[in-house]
């Protein structure tokens, strides 16, 4: 059974930073393209950025330059370093599957960035 754990987020002012990580177990995490989405409040989710399992990214338009995703295959860990965070980034940010057949969704961990 997949297991996605994320954790990291927290309240932020505007401008400011986060990392959040997203543990994985149940799998062969190497071999998946892995991705960060997000859900604000009233929206739908979407995507935010993927990763390859050799290591290729992409980003949506509105995080590209601000957010970068990693993994660390040896721990079965993806990351996704979120900088120069705008009001809007504000969401509940879950990790799953970079494909159309995701597995169950975790818990997820809430970003708020506000003054």
């Amino acid at each position: 059974q997949v297991q996605l754990m994320e954790s990291g987020g927290g309240l932020v002012q505007p401008g400011g930073s986060l990392r959040l990580s997203c543990a994985a177990s149940g799998m062969i995490f190497s071999i998946y393209a892995m991705a960060w989405y997000r859900q604000a409040p009233g929206k739908q989710r979407e995507l935010v950025a993927a990763i390859t399992h050799g290591g290729i990214t992409s980003y949506v338009d509105s995080v590209k330059g601000r957010f970068t995703i990693s993994r660390d295959n040896a721990k079965n860990t993806v990351y996704l370093q979120m900088n120069s965070l705008k009001p809007e980034d504000t969401a509940v940010y879950y990790c799953n599957a970079a494909r159309s057949t995701k597995w169950d969704w975790g818990q997820g961990t809430q970003v708020t960035v506000s003054s």
